[in-house]
């Protein structure tokens, strides 16, 4: 009996020696195992790299919380296991799920705060056996880091999908949202973005949502290229101080000496945005007494610069019978007027086919009078953004337009082998300059013939940055048609482009995480509502009263005897 109780005593130091030695080496080497098989709580570097960067305490909010609609509880669910997963790598991130609605009497309060701060709830109609109610949901967090406070969105809004589907997306979305919104609240400003002016590009307040989305993470500013006539070398030292120029939509033609200023700053590793129409055609030209208007081509003097880097943008009008909604007035004008929905084929929406990360997981994207784009071979490395659909064609121009159009009739015959037509150009490379082997418009001493790597995005069409006007002339959310009603996913592309043009930490390539997140079907479970509480309910009850069973029976046959 001695000899046994100092074995077990052996065996129990063992045991405790063992553990402590595990806590001590667990002290010095962390790491976290990832059994899924989509490996979705694995972080990637960029995230993990973000996540170290905290060195204050960040306060992270999730308004997730509280009697949610099925498919939500699931999108809660995934945020809180994420964002467990960045707490485990640091704990200065302290989390927190708020339930706006807990206490009615207060809840109305929190709200007026909620709207304030731009988080605005979407209303669920949820549907439990046919009986439906309506459920109010706050989609976001709030994080906090040494006084500055950024709002992450937690559902993305997909067109044309259900609440389902957009819950899927959402998850997708979920370690690029959370990590862009750290990044942006833990990092200083470090990059410049310079917006173009001097040439007729949007105003300000048509591309008011883009600036300030812009804003959150870099330094913005006006530049404009009028002082190039009297100062070419000291306009384009200046503009060197950028890392990126956005370039909105011009309506004047470039002089020379303005090309070899924005061919230097290419040339010398500068990042530009194009956003650039060839034909003139808008569509507040045909709200008028003959609903027409004449779309004609329009020289803006960049055909030479843009067929140097390798692409064309051509004065033609892309028109897809993938378009976008429009309403008409029918009937007798007066009381008897009534606004029906028209297929617009002039306004291409374009749902991303490729794979870049700029493009994956997004929904609809809305042009309007885009221009074809041909790509020419330099060896200049180009990646397609956007195209219009296998049913699309290019028109030429002159050629009048009409809002009768839209009671056009086609056939898949009319499109055969003519769709599928570039819009958005991505280009990377070494580019030559325009200027290599001519006289230069003005002595630049630091010219160079061949730049360094560079990267540019070409999109032929300005309105896709353009934020319509509510009727006191407020801007309001890019991408939002008000003559639809539609969201698209215009922001999310822009935003895109400009982390993607001036990312260097690889944020924008978490977007390329696919996840796989199986949901029941709704149909189904209402068809077998019975079954399906027996199968999720009762077979693990069953289970473990068998194994209780069977461990007691066990239990009494080893002790009894």
């Amino acid at each position: 009996m001695k000899a046994f109780n100092i074995k077990n005593a052996k065996s129990l130091l063992i045991t405790v020696a063992a553990v402590f030695l595990v806590n001590i080496i667990s002290n010095y080497f962390f790491h976290r195992f990832d059994l899924t098989q989509d490996q979705r709580y694995t972080l990637s570097p960029t995230t993990l790299r973000i996540i170290k960067e905290v060195k204050a305490p960040l306060s992270i909010k999730v308004y997730l919380q509280g009697e949610l609609p099925a498919e939500f509880k699931r999108l809660q669910l995934e945020s809180r296991q994420l964002l467990e997963e960045f707490q485990a790598y640091n704990s200065n991130i302290i989390i927190e799920f708020v339930d706006p609605l807990e206490n009615k009497d207060e809840s109305m309060d929190k709200i007026k705060e909620l709207y304030r701060k731009g988080l605005t709830p979407i209303n669920i109609t949820v549907d439990d056996k046919g009986k439906q109610s309506q459920s109010m949901v706050f989609p976001w967090a709030i994080a906090v880091y040494n006084n500055k406070e950024v709002n992450i969105p937690l559902l993305k809004n997909i067109m044309g999908t259900n609440t389902t589907q957009k819950v899927i997306g959402s998850v997708q979305h979920l370690e690029y949202s959370i990590s862009d919104g750290i990044n942006k609240i833990s990092k200083g400003k470090q990059k410049k973005v310079a917006i173009i002016k001097g040439n007729g590009e949007l105003q300000e307040r048509h591309i008011a949502k883009f600036l300030m989305q812009v804003r959150e993470s870099y330094f913005i500013g006006p530049f404009t290229l009028d002082s190039v006539a009297k100062n070419p070398t000291g306009t384009l030292k200046s503009l060197q101080n950028y890392d990126l120029a956005v370039i909105a939509k011009p309506t004047e033609a470039f002089t020379d000496e303005e090309k070899l200023v924005l061919d230097q700053f290419i040339i010398n590793g500068g990042k530009t945005l194009w956003l650039v129409e060839q034909v003139n055609a808008e569509m507040d030209s045909l709200y008028n007494p003959t609903g027409a208007t004449l779309a004609f081509p329009k020289d803006l003097n960049l055909n030479d610069l843009f067929f140097k880097y390798g692409v064309r943008i051509n004065p033609d009008l892309v028109k897809d019978e993938q378009g976008s909604p429009i309403k008409l007035a029918s009937g007798e004008q007066g009381s008897a007027t009534t606004y029906q929905d028209f297929n617009w084929k002039f306004a291409p929406q374009v749902y991303p086919i490729s794979k870049h990360p700029i493009v994956k997981n997004l929904g609809g994207i809305k042009f309007d009078f885009a221009n074809a784009i041909d790509t020419l071979k330099n060896g200049i490395k180009k990646t397609v953004l956007l195209q219009s659909s296998p049913y699309s064609k290019k028109i030429g121009t002159p050629v009048p337009i009409s809002l009768n159009m839209v009671s056009e009739q086609t056939s898949p015959a009319d499109y055969l082998n003519k769709g599928n037509i570039p819009m958005a150009v991505l280009l990377e490379g070494s580019f030559h300059s325009m200027f290599e082997n001519r006289i230069l418009p003005f002595d630049d001493k630091s010219f160079l013939n061949k730049g360094k790597e560079s990267k540019m995005i070409v999109i032929s069409d300005g309105d896709l940055i353009k934020n319509q006007l509510d009727k006191s002339g407020q801007p309001i959310e890019l991408g939002y048609d008000q003559r639809s009603g539609n969201l698209y996913d215009n922001k999310d592309f822009m935003m895109n482009c400009v982390n993607y043009l001036l990312d260097d930490t690889g944020l924008i390539n978490i977007r390329s995480k696919d996840l796989d997140l199986p949901l029941l079907d709704k149909e189904k479970v209402y068809e077998n509502y019975t079954f399906t509480q027996f199968l999720t309910i009762g077979i693990p009850i069953v289970f473990l009263g068998l194994f209780g069973i069977l461990f007691i029976y066990l239990r009494k046959r080893k002790y009894s005897k």
